[in-house]
């Protein structure tokens, strides 16, 4: 799995209808709109990094509304939410 960061600068007056088109795409999985230097970010996961050009300049970038894009891609991923995951017996909080 691939994980890329990608921090977006879009059109202000549009931005939860740019944030919507672009949750649509396939690839990507969540869409956050932030404060900062760019309104919104969006978390690509794709299977092979041959796919990222396929999203972000094949896709992402093309959505209307979207000025500029900055992306980075993730080396290794560190998550609660995989470790829970990782350690899970199979056990439910009523065993």
């Amino acid at each position: 799995m691939v994980t890329a960061i990608v921090h977006i600068n879009a059109e202000v007056d549009r931005i939860p209808e740019i944030a919507q088109t672009i949750a649509e795409i396939d690839g990507v999985s969540e869409v956050y709109s932030i404060t900062g230097e760019y309104d919104l970010m969006a978390m690509v996961r794709v299977a092979a990094y041959e796919q990222i050009a396929e999203v972000i300049p094949g896709r992402l970038n093309k959505v209307p509304g979207v000025l500029n894009t900055s992306t980075h891609i993730a080396f290794r991923t560190y998550s609660k939410h995989d470790l829970d995951a990782a350690f899970s017996i199979g056990l439910t909080e009523s065993d």
